[in-house]
């Protein structure tokens, strides 16, 4: 259901984005894109964000070329359109129990896009835990950044070895940490450590695909509260 000011606008707000919000029709579904439509044409916002029908719903909408972050998308009960365009990441727990991690899959193939566009992440259907909002946060900021694959200063993504290290930059001081990977500890990891240059907390994620893909990247841990 459309819920204003739920647990993901929040947390997108908290980060200083301006979100866009409304109350969108739970019952017609055409209404509802109508209502969301006259948003986007209204506020032209420079990304849309959408979680299960609401997913649906963003993928209906005319964005004109603006980004899409699709979490555990319900295209097969909602909606005309069955792909996505190349700027639109999905994020799917292969535990969702509502809709079928394979449906994201399906979307990907369909749209022709590489698996690097659909991101398996969290442990249900909501993807409201830390490490799902997280995901969806770094989701946005890399559409935004105009990279369809991390780069530069974003999350960078590559196959680690058993002793590998990798690196993030400290929001508070701006500095390069490298620090170790710890493989065994499992496919998703979230840590806090102290900037070793300013002792500054940071929330650090670790995220390995299937294919040993690693993708880390940081946060103040006063923000991630």
């Amino acid at each position: 259901m459309s819920v204003p000011g739920g647990v993901k606008p929040s947390f997108l707000r908290d980060r200083g984005n301006d979100v866009i919000n409304p109350k969108l029709d739970d019952d017609e579904f055409e209404l509802a894109i109508n209502q969301a439509q006259q948003q986007f044409d209204l506020h032209h916002p420079d990304i849309v964000v959408g979680s299960s029908r609401g997913g649906a719903l963003a993928m209906n909408l005319e964005l004109g070329g603006v980004p899409r972050v699709l979490l555990c998308p319900a295209w097969k009960k909602w909606g005309r359109i069955k792909t996505v365009p190349s700027n639109a990441l999905v994020l799917h727990s292969r535990a969702d129990e509502i809709i079928p991690f394979e449906d994201s899959e399906e979307l990907i193939r369909r749209s022709g896009l590489s698996n690097d566009n659909l991101i398996e992440v969290g442990r249900d259907h909501r993807l409201a835990d830390s490490d799902s909002l997280a995901t969806m946060w770094w989701a946005c900021q890399l559409l935004q950044s105009g990279e369809v694959l991390p780069q530069g200063d974003e999350p960078s993504g590559h196959v680690a070895g058993a002793h590998e290290e990798a690196n993030y930059i400290c929001d508070s001081c701006g500095e390069e940490i490298i620090v170790p990977l710890d493989m065994s500890e499992g496919a998703l990891q979230r840590y806090v450590e102290d900037c070793p240059v300013c002792c500054n907390p940071n929330v650090i994620h670790v995220r390995v695909d299937d294919d040993g893909i690693v993708t880390l990247w940081s946060e103040p841990e006063q923000d991630h509260e």
